[in-house]
């Protein structure tokens, strides 16, 4: 049974930084696409950012390219994400996400949840305006 939790969230002062990590059980990372998702109040989930566990290639949402990195230990069931320069655009609910790689990319599976498999609960991140 796959699970996933998120840690990491809270209250971050705009121009700070967040270090978001989930830890998964129940799958090989090599196997799976491994992602971010944020939702804001009253609006859709949207990708942050992905990487694929076969490839280590990325995707990064506009708003948080340049500002961004996500990240995955290696052999280890865990990927995170880091945010700087932090905005009060960026408060959201933050979701960690997997999926079975499969032939679509991940660079284009991220861009809309309903490619995912597998979500965690989700951890709030508050920036103040």
């Amino acid at each position: 049974q796959v699970q996933l939790m998120e840690s990491g969230g809270g209250l971050v002062q705009p121009g700070g930084s967040l270090r978001l990590s989930c830890v998964a059980s129940g799958f090989h990372l090599a196997h799976y696409g491994m992602g971010w998702y944020r939702q804001a109040p009253g609006r859709e989930r949207e990708g942050v950012a992905c990487i694929s566990g076969r490839d280590n290639s990325t995707y990064y949402h506009n708003s948080v390219k340049g500002r961004a990195t996500i990240s995955r230990d290696n052999g280890q069931t865990t990927w995170h994400l880091q945010i700087d320069s932090l905005k009060a655009e960026d408060t959201a609910v933050y979701f960690c996400a997997a999926t079975i790689i499969r032939i679509m990319p991940i660079q284009a599976a991220c861009v809309y949840d309903y490619n995912m498999d597998y979500w965690g609960k989700g951890t709030l991140v508050i920036v103040p305006s």
